[in-house]
Parts: structure tokens; C-alpha cells; sequence
């Protein structure tokens, strides 16, 4: 005790005397046992108390906005007692206002709320006995608002002998709420240094010290101005005559402190600035260094991600459990990091099918895990943003960060910084030893869910390796029937547009086509970006041409995977000139309205499609009597090719391509994916 005590204390100065004699007084009374609690939003409640007090100073109304701070400051609880919080402010103020208000001068009387406080930690003090304050100085001017309209108001204050009329002390209060804001300045200093994880970092230990020597100071005299406050309010109570001196020498006794906490927040608010400052360096290139080199395990670097202020960082949105990093051991580890408003709906819900929902998923289950990470678009969160994480961590079929507002500010900068998080959503890997793997998986995960496992650049590298442009690669899991339909090997065209006239003539030629004994079947996948107008197209279709497939919500979805497909082949670095699959999914994504719409021809197996648009396609139906015998020998889309000379012969080509045979795949004509010729088949056995 005397050795920790000593670092604190400054013999060497003079004029610091009173403070090392006041330090050693204060670490008598300091006893802390573990006991925690949300300084800040105790704070902020107390602050709410403070404006709403005051006529003057409330804000416009929210009613949703106030119930959900209500409900947030009804569910703080202190770690480490079994004295409910509001037990424990009911006690800090009785103290304050009947034992301590009338025994000893001010500094007795604070160090005996002092050791009241001596199991807390210091932001933890402050915050409490500030509450203390707040509700004594709450229920005073909830009664002064309510009298003379309420009567239950009247005959409290006829009680408890208040003053009927408080306009001669306006200047007291005016001071008063000077002090009460001073406090609060140095109180949020006090709890933006406790929270610092100096702890687990090599700082300098002489900067350290001092700040600490300005906590302590700074602790006392928010607590010994409480207590004058709580004086203040205690002497209105049965006050007989309101004397303009007895005033005024209160305000100036009020305004003495305000000066003296101020010059306080001044010289405290430069120490943990620069604290903070060293704190966030050290810290990112901490982050740095552990996420380039392989660890054990992934503990140590999702600690210092998340649990630097609390044991339990996590929480199961789905049993609302609090959890520890631990339970990420072993596992790799998805984060999602995103605005507090995560994705559009649609999209959410793509990425929850592909994740908690894909059938793949049940043979990976307790092999990796998502947490949602959400970053505010600000330094402060809004209520909006809160409101929407609370909505969203309480529904989603993962984990995610308990209390995002509390992340380090080092945290934040290198998730912007090193993985480049901008405004849209990223998925960043860790594996089992907490290297990271990718440093954006989104788009991989929306293409091909778990069979993505383990998320790693390496393993979407080889899935592009077993792909080409296919159906199953354009609409895999999107609808089940389609997917049977491409097992089943059927004829299958995919068409868009937002033009009903397009749309009816198109039709109309099919249904055409069809009666000649042509089986295909139809799926209407809208536009990039469907509007209302694709609904109404949608209802159309269904009354005048044909069953729609796809519903609006899954049309969304369709075109979420294509603009997947072309951002990971981006990400990869493929470009579209020897790229034939960017080059495809670029042409649809890219599709003008003024084009008239498009359509894509093929099937399951062979894996080969073909895409027609505007005047080509029409052009290629109404030539389908002079092509039209030629499907039974060549397919559908080998058909097509040869009516508009896209393959430059019949004959088999002299490409080798090698095509795995696997259990229940249909036969026949397999197209050359170079030049999209015919190929000879041969089997071979190994």
C-alpha cells in the first residue's frame, strides 16, 4: 500500500503539500473490491435529471427516445455487489442529506461519503454520489413544476415547508447549475481515463502517475461540490424569508467552486488527452503486431479487440447470454462490421439464408462463428443508431458486441484503417490462431454460404477455380423448385425487364415457341435495383402470361448475387477482358432499361447458357422454325449458337477438358467452355 501510494505522491513540490496529505487520506477510505458499473450511462441519466429540472433547458420531446433511455437506465446493474443500484444511490443520498448535512465541516463530512464509496472504483465514486445528488435535486423541482396545479404537490411542499415562490433564487440556481455542469465535465474526464487499458500496455509510467494524483484530487472536489450542492437544496426546506443576501452569498459561495473545478478540468483534461493519445498508438500497433503473427490461439487478440473494459464483451442475440471471448476459442471467427443499421432487409436476409439457414451449415456447426461489430458514423452514438443495434442484436442468429459504444477508439481506427471499412458493410476472417485470413469475406459468404468454410482468400480462390458462368452459379438457393428444375436438367430461361410492352411481345413469342413442342420454362428475375414498377410488372405477369417463380424479395436477391459474383472477381483481381465470367455478370449488371430487356437460355447440365438481349433475342425467336429441329441434337442453347453463328462449327473441338462424374448427373452433349463448341465424349477410369 505505501509503495503503490508513493508514486503518486510529489514531495519535491511545495505547493503540492496539501495534495500528497490529501491523497494519502483518500487511499485510506480506497478499498475497491471489484464492484463495476456503467459510469457513463449513470451519468447520462443524471444529466437527463439536471436538464429536465431546469423549465428552461428541456429538450424536445421523444417519447421514443426518453422510453428507450428509461429503459436502458432501469438495466444498469453493479457487478460485483447484490445491492440492487438504486439501493445503493437511496443510501448515498440519505447520507448526504440527513446524517452528513449538519456533522463537521465540508471535508469531514466528504471523506465520510468516502468511505461510503471505498469499494467503487474512482469514475464509479463520482458517478454515484453525483446520482445521489441528482434524485435528492430532481425530487425538489419535480414538486416546485407541479406546484400550485397539483394538489398532491401543495401538500408536500406544505410539509416539507418549501418556498412558494423561487424567482428571488434564480441567481443560486443560475450558479448552481454552473457547478453541477463543472462537475460533470470533470466527472466524464475522470471516466474517459478509468476506462483507458493502460493496464495492458507499456506506458509512460511518470505521465501515468501524475494523472492519477489529478483523478484523485478531481474525485474529491466533484464529491465535496456535491455535497455543498446537496446543502444548498437542503436549506430551502422550511426556509421562512427570502433574503437577498444570504443569496447572493450562496451564489458566491456556488461560483468559488465552479472556478475552482474548472481550473481543475482544464489541467486534468490535458493529462488524459495525452494519456488517451499514447493509449491509442500503443494500442493500434499492439493490434498490428498480433494480427501479422500466428498466435496459440485467437485469445489474446480478440481480448484486446473486446475485453479490455469488460470480462463479458459478447452476447448470443439469440439467448441474450453475456459471453466471453473464450467461447470463440478454436473457432474462426466472422466478424461483421457495419453502421449500427447493418444491411438493407433483403440483404439481411440473404445473409442470414446463407449462414444460419444454408443445409451446408449443419455440418460445420460449433466450427465458426459471426460477431456483429457495429460502428457509429460518428464519435457519439445516437439514440437512432443504439435504438437500431438493440433491435437487430436482440433478433439476428449470432453474437455480437454487448456494448459497441464502450470499443477503444484504437479499435475503430483499425478496423477503418487496416480493413478499410468505409460506409458499406465488411465480414473480416480470423482463424483459429487470430490471423486474419480476409480481410472481407461479404461477398464471398452471399455467394456461396458455408460451403465457403474456412473463409479464407486461399478458399474462394479455389471455389472460383471449380465455377464458371452457369445457372446453378446464378441462382443457386435462391428458390428450391428452380434449383430442382436445374438438377433435373430442364430447359430454363431467366428474363428481365422493366417494359410490360417488352415483356408481353416476349412472351407471346415463347408461348409461341412452346406450342411448337419447345420445353422451357420461364423465370421472370426483373432489373438491377427493382422498384414498384417490377411489382407491378410481377402482378401482370401472373394474371396474363405465366406463374412467376420468383417473388419480389427473392428477385432482390438474384441481383444481390450477381453483384457478389462481380465484386469478388474484382477483389481477386480479374478484369472482364479475360474474365468470361466477370465479363457475363458485368453485361447483365450493366443492362440499360433502354435495351428492352434480356434473357439467358440454359440449363443445369450440360453447364453452358447463353445470353441474348434487345433486338438479338427478338431477332433469334422469330427464327426459331429454321432452328428450332436442330435442339434435340445440340440442346437448346447449342441451337441458338448455331442460328446466330456463335460457334464456328458443329464438329466436335480438340479441346481436353476433364468434367468428374458424380452421382446422378443427366448425359449429354457437354459444350467446349473455350470456344463453346461441341465436345466428344470419352470415360475414363482412375
Amino acid at each position: 500500500m505505501n509503495s503503490l501510494l508513493a508514486q503518486y505522491l510529489r514531495p519535491h513540490s511545495t505547493s503540492s503539500m496539501q495534495d500528497d496529505v490529501l491523497i494519502k487520506e483518500l487511499f485510506l477510505s480506497h478499498d475497491p473490491d471489484g464492484r463495476r458499473l456503467d459510469s457513463e450511462q449513470v451519468l447520462r441519466a443524471m444529466e437527463n435529471i439536471m436538464c429536465y429540472a431546469t423549465a428552461s433547458e428541456v429538450p424536445v420531446s421523444d417519447e421514443h427516445g426518453d422510453a428507450f433511455a428509461m429503459n436502458k437506465a432501469s438495466n444498469i446493474k453493479v457487478v460485483g455487489s447484490q445491492e440492487p443500484l438504486g439501493h445503493t444511490i437511496c443510501k448515498i443520498a440519505r447520507e448526504i442529506l440527513c446524517k452528513c448535512s449538519g456533522e463537521g465541516d465540508l471535508h469531514t463530512r466528504t471523506m465520510i461519503v468516502f468511505d461510503l464509496v471505498g469499494n467503487y472504483r474512482w469514475d464509479a465514486k463520482v458517478v454515484l454520489v453525483l446520482a445521489a445528488f441528482a434524485t435528492s435535486y430532481g425530487e425538489f423541482w419535480l414538486i416546485m413544476q407541479l406546484y400550485p396545479r397539483n394538489l398532491l404537490a401543495v401538500s408536500v411542499a406544505m410539509l416539507k415547508q418549501l418556498p412558494c415562490n423561487v424567482s428571488m433564487l434564480k441567481p443560486r440556481f443560475k450558479a448552481l447549475s454552473l457547478l453541477v455542469k463543472a462537475m460533470v465535465e470533470v466527472t466524464k474526464c475522470i471516466i474517459e481515463f478509468e476506462g483507458l487499458p493502460i493496464a495492458h500496455l507499456m506506458m509512460d509510467k511518470e505521465m501515468i502517475s501524475t494523472t492519477k494524483s489529478h483523478i484523485f484530487i478531481a474525485a474529491y472536489w466533484v464529491i465535496r461540490s456535491s455535497l455543498n450542492c446537496s446543502s444548498h437544496i437542503n436549506d430551502l426546506i422550511a426556509m421562512k424569508s427570502e433574503n437577498p443576501n444570504s443569496n447572493a452569498i450562496a451564489a458566491w459561495e456556488l461560483s468559488s467552486f465552479v472556478s475552482r473545478l474548472s481550473s481543475i478540468c482544464s489541467h486534468l483534461r490535458r493529462q488524459v488527452d495525452a494519456c488517451r493519445q499514447q493509449t491509442e498508438t500503443k494500442l493500434h500497433q499492439k493490434l498490428v503486431d498480433l494480427l501479422k503473427a500466428s498466435q496459440i490461439d485467437n485469445q489474446e487478440v480478440l481480448h484486446v479487440l473486446f475485453a479490455l473494459k469488460n470480462d463479458f464483451p459478447l452476447k448470443d442475440s439469440s439467448t441474450q447470454a453475456k459471453l466471453g471471448v473464450s467461447e470463440l476459442k478454436d473457432k474462426v471467427v466472422i466478424l461483421l462490421v457495419s453502421k449500427p443499421e447493418l444491411l438493407p432487409l433483403e440483404k439481411l436476409f440473404l445473409l442470414v439464408h446463407q449462414t444460419y439457414d444454408h443445409p451446408h451449415n449443419k455440418n460445420l456447426e460449433g466450427s465458426y462463428k459471426i460477431v456483429w461489430v457495429p460502428i457509429s458514423s460518428s464519435e457519439t452514438w445516437t439514440d437512432v443508431e443504439e435504438r437500431n443495434f438493440e433491435l437487430f442484436s436482440c433478433s439476428l442468429p449470432w453474437y455480437s458486441v454487448r456494448q459497441p459504444q464502450l470499443l477503444n477508439s484504437a479499435v475503430v481506427n483499425l478496423i477503418k484503417q487496416e480493413w478499410n471499412f468505409k460506409e458499406e458493410p465488411i465480414m473480416v476472417v480470423l482463424d483459429s490462431q487470430g490471423m486474419v485470413t480476409n480481410s472481407n469475406a461479404l461477398d464471398m459468404v452471399l455467394i456461396w454460404g458455408t460451403r465457403g468454410y474456412p473463409f479464407s482468400v486461399t478458399r474462394e480462390i479455389e471455389l472460383w477455380q471449380e465455377e464458371d458462368w452457369t445457372l446453378p452459379l446464378m441462382i443457386d438457393e435462391i428458390h428450391p423448385l428452380l434449383n430442382k428444375w436445374v438438377q433435373e436438367g430442364r430447359n430454363i430461361c431467366l428474363y428481365g425487364s422493366e417494359n410490360k410492352d417488352w415483356i408481353k411481345e416476349f412472351n407471346a413469342k415463347m408461348m409461341e415457341i412452346r406450342r411448337l413442342g419447345l420445353q422451357v420454362d420461364m423465370v421472370f428475375v426483373g432489373v438491377k435495383n427493382p422498384s414498384e414498377q417490377v411489382r407491378n410488372v410481377l402482378a401482370t405477369i401472373n394474371q396474363e402470361m405465366h406463374t412467376t417463380l420468383l417473388s419480389f424479395t427473392e428477385i432482390q436477391f438474384f441481383w444481390y448475387r450477381l453483384e457478389s459474383i462481380r465484386k469478388s472477381k474484382f477483389r481477386l483481381g480479374k478484369v472482364a477482358d479475360t474474365d468470361h465470367t466477370l465479363r457475363e455478370v458485368s453485361a447483365l449488371l450493366n443492362t440499360e432499361d433502354s435495351d428492352n430487356g434480356w434473357a439467358v437460355f440454359g440449363k443445369g447440365w450440360p453447364p453452358d447458357i447463353v445470353r441474348l438481349q434487345g433486338m438479338q433475342l427478338m431477332e433469334c425467336l422469330n427464327l426459331f422454325p429454321d432452328w428450332g429441329g436442330n435442339v434435340a441434337r445440340h440442346g437448346l442453347v447449342g441451337a441458338i449458337r448455331n442460328a446466330l453463328g456463335l460457334a464456328v462449327s458443329s464438329e466436335p473441338c480438340s479441346h481436353p477438358n476433364v468434367l468428374h462424374y458424380a452421382e446422378g448427373s443427366p448425359e449429354g452433349i457437354v459444350v467446349c467452355e473455350k470456344c463453346k463448341r461441341l465436345l466428344k465424349m470419352f470415360v475414363v477410369y482412375e
